[in-house]
């Protein structure tokens, strides 16, 4: 089966992002650092602390992410990663922790269509949705 995974870049904050993320979302992270690989003798050692790949995987979520020269990096609007999902507890947790030092554009509410929705841009610029459709009701 074909998977749809995001793939975030950051600002030489990828290590705390994924870390964030791993706290709010669960599961395991791996971390690889420029400095471990073979392209550490090619890159400034400014560079060498960032993050080359990082993966975060759980039950439902793989997230990847790395670093990239801060002058290279612009963000757009274009992308967006959807959480969905299966209870009202979770769904209110996981939000509750990702609105720390976020935006929060629209606060978790019950939509005309019967879904708890609400989003949000993080404190690293990332746009998150989350949905929960209590299909039992």
């Amino acid at each position: 089966m074909t998977q749809l995974s995001p793939y975030l870049t950051f600002n030489g904050n990828c290590r705390e992002a994924m870390s964030f993320y791993q706290k709010c979302l669960g599961g395991e992270l791996e971390l690889q650092s420029i400095a471990d690989s073979p392209m550490a003798c090619h890159l400034p050692k400014g560079m060498r602390e960032c993050i080359l790949h990082a993966t975060l995987t759980s039950d439902h979520v793989i997230l990847m992410g790395s670093d990239i020269a801060p002058q290279a990096l612009f963000r757009g609007n274009a992308n967006s990663m959807i959480l969905t999902f299966n209870s009202e507890e979770e769904i209110r947790k996981t939000y509750a922790q990702l609105a720390n030092g976020s935006e929060v554009l629209q606060p978790l509410e019950f939509t005309f269509r019967g879904a708890l929705f609400g989003n949000l841009t993080d404190k690293y610029g990332n746009h998150w949705l989350f949905n929960f459709l209590d299909k039992s009701a």
